[in-house]
C-alpha cells in the first residue's frame, strides 16, 4: 500500500484541485504534479499570469496565495507505475477535512479517472468541473478548457 500526500490549503481555500494519485516522479519528488511534463505547474502559471512555480515551497506558496488547495481523491492504494487504471485496493480521501476548514466551493477534478471516483463517493454542494488530465499520457489535453473554468472561476 501506497501512501499520497497530505492537501494543500489554507482557512481562505475556495478551489479545491483534485488528481488521482500521485505519479512516479510525484512520489519521488514528495510532492503534487512533480514530472516535469505534466501540464499541471505551466497551465495555472498561464492562468495567474505569473512564473511556474519550481520548488515545493514556491508551488505550495503559489496555491496558498490563489486561495486554491490541492489533493488527491486517492490517499493510498496499490499501484505499480502511474498509471490511474492500475489503482488497485484503494482508500477515498475524507474530502470534509478540508472542507470544514476552509471556504472551497468549487471542486476541479483533474482527469476522467479522479472525477470518476469523485462522483461515485461524493455529492457535495459544491460547482464540480472535470477538466482535461495535466499528464503528459493524456495526449489530447486541452489547456484552454482549464483557461475557460478558471476565467469563470475567477470572475464569478
Amino acid at each position: 500500500m501506497i501512501d499520497g500526500f497530505n492537501p494543500v490549503f489554507s482557512k481562505e481555500s475556495k478551489v479545491l484541485i483534485l488528481g488521482s494519485f500521485p505519479s512516479v516522479p510525484s512520489r519521488a519528488e514528495g510532492f503534487y504534479y512533480g514530472n516535469k511534463r505534466n501540464r499541471f505547474w505551466s497551465t495555472l502559471a498561464k492562468i495567474y499570469k505569473t512564473q511556474k512555480p519550481e520548488t515545493v515551497e514556491e508551488k505550495t506558496d503559489f496555491i496558498i496565495a490563489n486561495k486554491l488547495a490541492l489533493w488527491d481523491i486517492v490517499v493510498s492504494c496499490d499501484i505499480v507505475g502511474s498509471k490511474d487504471e492500475d489503482l488497485k485496493n484503494y482508500k477515498v480521501a475524507n474530502l470534509n477535512e478540508i472542507l470544514s476548514q476552509s471556504k472551497i466551493d468549487t471542486v476541479i477534478c483533474n482527469g476522467k479517472k479522479c472525477y470518476e471516483i469523485y462522483s461515485s463517493n461524493y455529492r457535495l454542494p459544491v460547482k464540480v468541473y472535470q477538466l482535461p488530465s495535466t499528464s503528459p499520457a493524456n495526449v489530447s489535453f486541452d489547456e484552454d478548457k482549464w483557461i475557460e473554468v478558471f476565467k469563470e472561476i475567477l470572475n464569478g
